[in-house]
């Protein structure tokens, strides 16, 4: 495990054998370019990234396995995911400096969805989650 961070860790029925979200932060990451089976081709080589140092804008992956349980399950997120994520995003937070929703220092973020193999036009990205006429007037100030 890199510089003593955790993964975060699954709880509940649905406790997987590893981790459900991977960090990639600056210099950072448990993942690694190895693990596109469990973290997609683009989740995989962001961790590999950070590990290496290069300069990349931090963040964080959702495993595949946690795609598969929610389809495997009807369409319900597993139990506890929503509070991974949320501790996911403060990381992030703390290691960009800004704060999701603050338009006096926003953080705005991509939302990819990625597979092992690429598979284009296939999956949908959403680019600048968090930006409303609140934010978008904060940074007309900035």
């Amino acid at each position: 495990m890199a510089r003593g961070r955790e993964p975060m860790r699954s709880q509940g029925p649905y406790d997987m054998a590893q981790p459900r979200i991977f960090p990639f932060l600056r210099n950072n990451s448990p993942g690694d370019k190895s693990m596109k089976a469990l973290l997609g081709g683009k989740g995989a080589n962001l961790c590999e990234m950070a590990r290496l140092g290069v300069n990349i804008p931090a963040g964080f992956t959702i495993t595949t396995e946690v795609c598969q349980e929610f389809y495997r399950v009807g369409g319900d997120l597993p139990p506890g995911l929503m509070d991974e994520v949320k501790a996911s995003l403060k990381q992030v937070e703390r290691e960009m400096g800004k704060k999701f929703a603050d338009p006096d220092n926003t953080l705005l973020l991509s939302v990819r969805s990625g597979a092992a193999l690429s598979m284009p036009g296939m999956m949908d990205t959403v680019l600048n989650l968090g930006l409303n006429d609140e934010i978008v007037e904060g940074l007309a100030k900035q």
